[in-house]
């Protein structure tokens, strides 16, 4: 039997030199970890259209424009994740755990302070690099 793929929208938020995380719940697959915000893309729905909506549920921000940043697919053992990941510098409202999540605005190279699922750690070396 082959493992369901979960498509997920990741929306790496930038202002100035920092990006805005948040903490997953305890009660969530890879819970107490911090990660980039987003969701699972809906059958009917674009990469876009999906960001678009996650952000505005999870962190109460309205996309305007994302560009995409990377795709990464990534074995947990128990589920599998192809993270579909936009950089997002183009939005209006103030970022904040919508859902009352943990969230913080975090410099760049002060990420390596928290700790994200495995597959977030290809997208924070690329950040480094290219961000």
């Amino acid at each position: 039997m082959t493992k369901k793929i979960v498509h997920v929208a990741v929306g790496v938020i930038k202002a100035d030199n920092t990006l805005f995380i948040c903490k997953r719940p305890d009660d969530k697959h890879q819970g107490g970890l911090w990660e980039f915000p987003g969701g699972k893309v809906e059958a009917d729905e674009t990469v876009f259209e999906a960001l678009k909506r996650e952000l505005q549920e999870e962190v109460g921000l309205t996309l305007n424009s994302s560009s995409e940043l990377m795709l990464i697919e990534h074995d947990y053992g128990d589920k599998c994740v192809k993270l579909d990941v936009h950089l997002v510098t183009d939005f209006s409202g103030q970022a904040h755990g919508a859902e009352g999540q943990q969230s913080a605005w975090v410099a760049i190279d002060k990420l390596d302070n928290y700790n994200f699922p495995a597959a977030n750690v290809e997208i924070i070396e690329k950040i480094k690099v290219d961000v």
